[in-house]
């Protein structure tokens, strides 16, 4: 897809997500069996995201060395694992309730920062993201390279609190 469709979708799919997410938190099912204990989510969750931030520096440090095809196949599997992360966490928010944090003094507003700033990033980060593989796709590397340069240090610092606020919270599943 090209031109305004696919700005189009983009825009499209980047209001529907943060709505389908907040949607299926607070709509939970009645007795629903997935045949699996979603308690290990949360792990997979870490995985995901760790693993994502592994392929965006090695996908970085391609690009910087001139190794475009492989900087392509980190890229595209950091998408597909932000892509896995998303249903996971949605599936995992969906049939259990929230897991509150039970730390006490100068942690609190810590852990409370990074959930926060990570929240309203991940939101932010879906069109970005989305836009610059458009561009990449569409082979207009100067403008993929432009927004390339705001989309990774956000990208990287969503999957790393993510992480983050994973093992602050781990004590308390």
């Amino acid at each position: 897809m090209k031109g305004k469709g696919a700005i189009y979708l983009i825009v499209a799919v980047s209001v529907l997500i943060p709505l389908v997410v907040v949607l299926l938190i607070y709509l939970k099912p009645a007795g629903v069996d997935l045949g699996f204990d979603v308690r290990l989510l949360p792990a997979l969750n870490a995985t995901l995201n760790s693993l994502t931030t592994v392929l965006l520096i090695a996908g970085y440090m391609l690009i910087r060395r001139g190794k475009q095809r492989l900087h392509q196949y980190c890229m595209i599997t950091a998408v597909v694992l932000s892509a896995a992360f998303l249903v996971s966490y949605v599936i995992y928010h969906w049939m259990t309730e929230p897991t509150p944090f039970g730390g006490t003094g100068w942690i609190r507003p810590v852990y409370y920062f990074i959930l926060i700033t990570h929240i309203v990033l991940a939101a932010v980060i879906v069109p970005l993201v989305l836009f610059t593989l458009l561009r990449a796709v569409q082979e207009r590397f100067d403008r993929h390279r432009r927004i390339a340069r705001i989309t990774l240090p956000l990208w990287l610092y969503v999957t790393i609190t993510g992480v983050l606020v994973y093992l602050m919270l781990r004590p308390y599943y």
